[in-house]
């Protein structure tokens, strides 16, 4: 089989169809060249040039040769800068899973930001609650999270984490509600006490979750939950339907949401932080992954949610 460097002797002597200039362009001398050009003619068991007292031309093989030497080199060249490219993170693929509430206002600014300077990584992006990243991140099924922080406290050894931004809870009541009259002072957390409240399941939240109950601890009391709904979308769409009252993320207060009167929170148990990073499994890394977490990073001191 031929070698690379064979194919870059074949091609200097067929484009200056002479050995003393193609010896010169390939910084040898002209005798080993002659003598391999003469070997791969024996190896291929074919003349690849027409000759009298010197090169004329090149016979029909060397034409065929010719083609297929210069694919094969540009090709060789190709693998080496795909190669270059995959190990400073330029290339390849990236597994992306985030939370509902950060599709609108989060992952936009940093999927547009990574495909600037990356456009030939592939971003497969996957919606999944905090703990269904977290299980994928484990499982290996997923290369980065943007989730809602803390992450469960079993992960904690195995995911590290970055926080990107920070922001709080603010209560969604019903607009009927006496509690809607007055929406824009801020509401003591301490005044849901007895009211009945949609909130998501626990298994698919549990930094957050923790946090609100914490929270509400401190202020005296425990949510009656009398709905549970995983989406904040969905939660929101149940408290416009009087089903309860439910702490979401301040950045759902653009919604304009029918049916829905959005207050914020004072007094003991409060602010109720609400903080949204990067999730990824510990000592797993590759080149790519490290090129999106310094891009998403990067974003932290412009992105705010408050």
């Amino acid at each position: 089989m031929l070698s690379l460097r064979q194919f870059q002797q074949f091609l200097a002597v067929a484009e200056t169809m002479n050995f003393r200039r193609a010896a010169e362009r390939l910084n040898m001398a002209q005798p080993p060249l002659t003598a391999a050009i003469r070997q791969m003619e024996k190896e291929l068991d074919v003349r690849l040039f027409e000759r009298s007292n010197r090169i004329t031309g090149l016979t029909a093989a060397g034409e065929v040769l010719r083609q297929e030497a210069l694919r094969t080199i540009a090709q060789a060249e190709r693998a080496v800068a795909m190669a270059k490219r995959a190990g400073k993170g330029s290339i390849g693929t990236l597994r992306i899973g985030f939370v509902a509430s950060a599709v609108r206002h989060l992952v936009p600014h940093i999927v547009a930001a990574f495909r600037q300077t990356h456009p030939m990584v592939v971003l497969e992006l996957e919606e999944a609650t905090t703990a269904r990243q977290i299980a994928a991140l484990m499982a290996e099924r997923m290369d980065v999270g943007i989730a809602a922080l803390p992450v469960p406290a079993g992960a904690e050894a195995h995911v590290s984490t970055r926080l990107l931004v920070e922001s709080r809870l603010i209560a969604a009541i019903p607009a009927d509600h006496p509690l809607a009259l007055t929406p824009s002072s801020p509401l003591a957390l301490a005044s849901l006490a007895n009211e009945s409240w949609v909130l998501f399941p626990g298994g698919e939240g549990p930094g957050l979750y923790a946090t609100i109950l914490r929270a509400c601890a401190e202020a005296g009391f425990a949510p009656r939950v009398a709905q549970r709904a995983v989406q904040m979308e969905t939660i929101i769409g149940l408290v416009a339907t009087g089903l309860g009252v439910a702490l979401v993320p301040e950045l759902f207060r653009s919604s304009n949401r029918d049916g829905v009167i959005f207050r914020d929170l004072a007094g003991t148990g409060t602010p109720v932080p609400y903080r949204v990073g990067l999730a990824w499994r510990e000592g797993r890394s590759s080149a790519v992954l490290s090129s999106f977490l310094q891009s998403a990073g990067s974003l932290n001191k412009v992105t705010s949610l408050r």
